[in-house]
């Protein structure tokens, strides 16, 4: 039963985690005596008032105040490891909020000695509680941790504690989806990182699209681009962490033969977000694959050109006459090869129904092989091999290209089979249309 959460969990893009404050672990700082210094007069604020003046910071305080207390009992029992091990999520939420605690803690406690708030008012007592509370957590995490130099501050050492905790593995032992539950918690930034990618996965590709159409537009196809590196990055750091803490070596095996099942509807323990995650991002990853080879076929797409291409296939889904800028990812021969594949996968996808203008078509085609002429490697040699085949071919009725027209099919004089000019390959490609 997870205990303390009243102010909700605290997300992994609410600032740095660690970064230093005013309250160092296990001392004090300017404002952590229990008394504060004024001459003992009253000053005449209500109760309310003052509350008032702690603003939103009361919430957090007060949510400390249950937490801190949660983590001194865990702490303080015999079986604090599994009691603790059980309880990895509280830990690892005091410790993310650990930094925003400490300031409020120093910032708070200054302004009630400026403004004289009275020491028996609901607020005052509140702070001298959890400034208490705190104490008592920062000396149980310091005993139960088994460096004789623990870290400076108190956020750090309850991370440093939690993978103490993992390293041990379960006092009796434990079977492999337990052990998963105990390492991955749902409050890891990682894990949160990579059901925020999965989200736009399943948004995109669970909702159903037009037969030959992409299925996401300009500002999906960034966002898909974006949500592709987040969940590598997420996942791959949420697998080396099960590898860590698994002494076993079963618990990521055991979930690697669950990720291509269809994840349940609402999933709840870290494990299920991990597998989650984990089914939405092949299924991009296999989507985008897919949609790249049917488009670009025969040239392969490295990964830093996924965006770009993406991006450009969606303009030229609104107008087949978009071109491919060249920039820093991209040459001009690059670009200029990419849509020259684009046109021969277009032109031999099926015959065109509906208005078409076959000029225009060669045009482009044309042009985008004076683009890549001085372009090299396999891509290009796959490039040439698909030309040649289509002049062989000489538009015989039973081939679904585009690029010959059956009608217009004549017999010519096969090109040289060691022809390497692109542009000279288009316009023969062309004389055998003819």
């Amino acid at each position: 039963m997870r205990t303390g959460n009243s102010a909700g969990p605290v997300g992994p893009c609410q600032g740095d985690f660690f970064r230093s404050s005013s309250l160092s672990f296990g001392g004090k700082g300017p404002a952590t005596g229990s008394a504060y210094p004024y001459s003992g007069e009253t000053v005449a604020s209500h109760p309310d008032i003052l509350r008032e003046r702690l603003e939103d910071r009361a919430d957090l305080l007060e949510a400390s105040r249950l937490r801190y207390r949660a983590l001194r009992g865990i702490l303080s029992g015999f079986f604090w490891k599994e009691r603790l091990r059980g309880n990895l999520e509280l830990l690892r939420e005091v410790a993310l909020v650990q930094p925003e605690v400490d300031a409020t803690l120093a910032s708070t406690g200054r302004r009630a000695a400026a403004e004289r708030w009275p020491q028996d008012s609901a607020p005052v007592r509140l702070l001298d509680e959890v400034r208490q509370l705190r104490e008592a957590v920062a000396q149980a995490v310091k005993r139960r941790l088994a460096t004789e130099e623990p870290p400076a501050l108190l956020g750090e050492a309850m991370l440093a504690l939690e993978e103490e905790v993992l390293a041990t593995g379960p006092f009796l032992g434990g079977r492999s989806w337990a052990r998963a539950v105990e390492v991955l918690p749902r409050n890891l930034p990682e894990l949160r990182a990579a059901c925020a990618a999965a989200e736009v996965f399943e948004g995109i590709f669970k909702r159903p699209a037009a037969k030959g159409a992409l299925p996401f537009n300009g500002a999906e196809a960034h966002e898909l681009c974006r949500a592709l590196t987040l969940g590598e990055v997420a996942l791959r750091s949420l697998w080396e962490r099960l590898d860590r803490f698994d002494e076993t070596g079963r618990v990521r095996p055991f979930l690697e033969r669950q990720v291509r099942r269809v994840p349940g509807p609402a999933p709840r323990s870290g494990p299920e977000l991990l597998l989650h995650a984990a089914f939405w991002y092949d299924v991009a990853r296999v989507r985008v694959s897919e949609l790249l080879k049917a488009r670009l076929d025969p040239v392969v797409a490295r990964e830093d050109e996924v965006p770009v291409l993406l991006a450009w296939l969606v303009a030229r889904e609104e107008s087949p006459e978009a071109r491919l800028e060249a920039g820093e990812v991209l040459s001009e021969g690059r670009a200029g090869l990419f849509e020259l594949a684009s046109e021969l996968a277009l032109l031999s996808r099926a015959r065109p129904e509906g208005p078409w203008n076959e000029e225009a078509a060669w045009v482009r085609l044309w042009t985008a092989a004076h683009r890549a002429r001085g372009e090299t490697g396999e891509d290009v040699e796959r490039v040439r091999e698909v030309l040649h085949l289509f002049i062989r071919l000489r538009g015989r009725t039973n081939v679904p290209a585009r690029l010959f027209s059956p009608d217009l099919a004549t017999p010519v004089q096969d090109v040289a089979p060691d022809t390497k000019d692109l542009p000279g390959l288009v316009q023969a490609a062309r004389a055998a249309a003819r």
